[in-house]
């Protein structure tokens, strides 16, 4: 059996991470208390045992054994979250004991099996299994590394930090090797007061790297608020330098809601703005991004207003780089989405000047997924309408409806989704060319590409002249049809019900949808009780009858 590189360490991690939760998760247990306790006593063994193991070569056996210890920590540990509550089991009472009875006796089973593993000397024969010799050396220079940021005067340990950067920048596989040997936590360790500024700088580096890939960033979630009050440490009072590579960290723990209020509560957004104020270009950017994703839980708009975040991020919206500005419009976007009186205040202070110019001079379509995500937030505000319309936005969407972008696309379709509601807005978007590619959307391949153009189509026909020009459509009607297909799932059907129903004023559009096959769906979806399917079936039924007596 031939290994990848980095199987066996990417394994190892999760491993570790999983035990980690589930002796987090078994203290909470209100159900079957006693059989839980056992197991976290079983549980400090095998903990034992996996550290041992780490320290040998990886062979194709162990591999094999530590998979499926991942597997029964994982189910473990869905099922502790379940004896949370001591009423009330999903399963039943005698069904979850089985179950629980079942793990224990599945970890008796993996204690035993890395007993043998252990014993048995096939670790070390190179005959008997394959070992994964290209990462020991690695493996052993890590662990190496990590004794010696622990030992020593702060000179050999300045000596140690950059030995490890040099490891961990020659490739990912270095770094969840590194990782599984422990180094996310002496690093975190490395960040306290006592260490020097020198040293504070390069951890900080070495931990931006590990928030760098993907599968290691689990662990330094896991590190929770020590390493949050460390990174905030560094935005308050470390050298330019350190501050970006902190906010680096914070990108990758910014995604979670408590880690958002943790930020927001410790004076992290008053840090972030200053560095979006006078950092480097390159930290300007990594600092909105950071912000960008703060605004995107509610819990921190107070303090994005009480810093006056609008002011700073407006003007790099105008000034920044092409990144910066990005990430500046989308924390404005995720700002005021769900508050309208935001939402004046920020087009009374330019934003909508600020969004145009970086809707004209983006240097990628794929850059203006943000800016027309920000403009269909604006659009749920009535009275940003007008504003909207007189400054060509409407041209600007339309425009890219048809571009590559699916993302931009379906944002696009979103807007004009918004900018529907407004009487004078769809009269517009029907003039300027919307429903020719909106009907092209109805028949892209993603989901999500369908819904958007439906809704907004649904939406933009209240307009009379808009029926017109799409009964003009070849494709109109059959691509409309075509998604009231019980069997495209995630799909609303009550838009493509809304858009064929606005048109069935029309003799020839009802005959069109009948032969487009509507009839059967409708059936389907009338009897799942699907918002206007049965009057949409009555009334092409009626039609269909008109048409039989008109010809007797």
């Amino acid at each position: 059996m031939k290994l990848s590189e980095n199987e066996a360490d990417v394994v190892e991690a999760s491993n570790v991470q999983l035990l980690h939760s589930l002796q987090t998760s078994i203290p909470h247990t209100l159900a079957f208390k006693g059989k839980w306790s056992v197991i976290g006593t079983k549980l400090s063994d095998l903990q034992s045992q996996l550290s041992d193991l780490s320290d040998l070569p990886s062979t194709a056996l162990s591999v094999e054994t530590l998979s499926s210890l991942s597997q029964t920590l994982s189910q473990a540990l869905s099922l502790s979250l379940v004896c949370h509550t001591g009423n009330n089991l999903p399963g039943g009472k005698l069904k979850t004991q089985n179950d629980v009875d079942s793990i224990s006796a599945k970890i008796d089973s993996h204690v035993r099996d890395f007993e043998v593993l252990m014993k048995s000397g096939v670790l070390h024969d190179g005959v008997v299994s394959v070992s994964v010799s290209k990462r020991e050396p690695i493996r052993v220079e890590s662990r190496n590394l990590i004794t010696r940021l622990q030992i020593g005067s702060a000179e050999s340990r300045n000596s140690a930090l950059d030995s490890l950067l040099g490891l961990l920048q020659e490739d990912d596989k270095h770094v969840l090797i590194a990782v599984a040997q422990g180094v996310v936590p002496v690093l975190v360790r490395l960040l306290d007061s006592s260490s020097t500024p020198e040293i504070k700088e390069k951890t900080v580096t070495a931990i931006a790297r590990v928030s760098t890939v993907d599968s290691s960033k689990h662990v330094l979630i896991a590190e929770g608020l020590l390493l949050l009050h460390h990174l905030l440490r560094i935005l308050e009072s470390g050298s330019g330098f350190a501050k970006e590579k902190a906010c680096i960290v914070l990108q990758a723990l910014s995604h979670s809601k408590e880690n958002a209020r943790a930020i927001g509560s410790r004076g992290g957004i008053s840090s972030l703005l200053e560095i979006c104020e006078s950092g480097t270009p390159n930290s300007q950017a990594i600092a909105a991004g950071v912000l960008r994703n703060l605004a995107s839980f509610a819990d921190t708009r107070e303090n994005f207003m009480e810093e006056d975040a609008i002011s700073v991020l407006l003007a790099l919206a105008g000034s920044g780089t092409v990144l910066a500005q990005e990430f500046s419009i989308a924390c404005l976007s995720n700002l005021v989405r769900e508050d309208d009186n935001l939402k004046l205040l920020i087009a009374r202070k330019g934003a909508m000047d600020s969004l145009k110019s970086f809707w004209d001079s983006a240097p990628a379509v794929r850059s203006l997924e943000v800016a027309v995500e920000f403009l269909k937030n604006l659009a749920s505000d009535e009275r940003l309408v007008e504003s909207i319309i007189s400054d060509d936005f409407i041209h600007k969407v339309i425009n890219v409806l048809s571009c590559g972008v699916l993302g931009v696309r379906i944002q696009s379709a979103k807007a004009i989704y918004r900018l529907g509601c407004n009487a004078k807005a769809r009269k517009e978007l029907g003039e300027f060319g919307c429903i020719p590619p909106l009907i092209t959307m109805l028949e892209g391949k993603a989901v999500e590409e369908k819904q958007a153009a439906a809704k907004a189509l649904s939406t933009i026909l209240i307009y009379s002249g808009n029926r017109r020009i799409y009964r003009k459509e070849q494709r109109g009607i059959l691509s409309a049809v075509q998604l009231l297909d019980p069997s495209l799932l995630n799909l609303d059907k009550k838009y493509p019900v809304s858009i064929l129903m606005s048109l069935t004023n029309s003799k020839k559009c009802r005959k069109q949808i009948v032969n487009s096959g509507a009839l059967l769906y409708l059936q389907k979806l009338a009897e799942m009780e699907v918002e206007g399917a049965k009057k949409l079936q009555e009334t092409v039924d009626r039609g269909k009858l008109w048409g039989v007596f008109a010809r007797g």
